[in-house]
């Protein structure tokens, strides 16, 4: 039996449909998914395709999210793969997020790749904590103009640790008049969201 969720920001719940913390903060965006939790394989895996360049998990990788889509359908019109800063990908050779996107990507569900910028580079996350990752991506991410007016957005992204860089980008999405903005990541750490008790 499925572990209930909140409905908004994905996280294991004993009751209720709302986590307190989506109770007291409403999220911009409308919801976070993800596949399973940042440990054991699907970890490694990520880790794989993230930093040691080993794109052929991109497939299963991609598979997994179009499993969970198909099982678990959410709004959406367009993918939106989380962008990185020109630096950053041209030192990786290339967005994962990006290229999970487009492995899950068809006719009634196009990736829009250019939707989403990132304004400017942004300290690696992973030495943050919660607070500091807000900061960190607070206002780093621009929409291009109509690039997503009027559209449902599924943005698309690799780990869900603190839900600040989701947040971040579902607020230039909202900006640049997105109708609804969900997230679907392939893991998701197990604690609360940023700016979550």
């Amino acid at each position: 039996m499925p572990v209930p969720i909140c409905l908004v920001c994905g996280t294991p719940l004993l009751h209720g449909d709302l986590c307190r913390a989506c109770r007291r903060a409403p999220l911009e965006i409308d919801g976070i998914r993800s596949v399973g939790l940042h440990q054991g394989p699907l970890r490694h895996a990520i880790h794989g395709l993230k930093y040691r360049r080993q794109r052929d998990l991109v497939g299963p990788l991609a598979g997994l999210l179009a499993a969970y889509l198909n099982d678990h359908p959410l709004p959406a019109d367009v993918l939106v793969p989380v962008p990185l800063h020109r630096e950053r990908q041209r030192e990786r050779g290339y967005n994962q997020s990006a290229l999970l996107a487009r492995g899950i990507a068809g006719p009634e569900l196009p990736v829009v790749e250019d939707a989403l910028v990132r304004l400017r580079p942004t300290a690696v996350q992973m030495t943050l904590g919660r607070d500091e990752r807000r900061q960190n991506v607070a206002g780093a991410f621009g929409c291009r103009d109509g690039a997503l007016r009027g559209r449902r957005v599924l943005l698309i992204d690799d780990v869900c640790t603190t839900g600040a860089t989701l947040e971040a980008c579902a607020a230039a999405a909202r900006q640049g008049g997105a109708a609804s903005v969900w997230a679907l990541t392939l893991s998701r750490e197990s604690g609360g969201l940023v700016g979550r008790t």
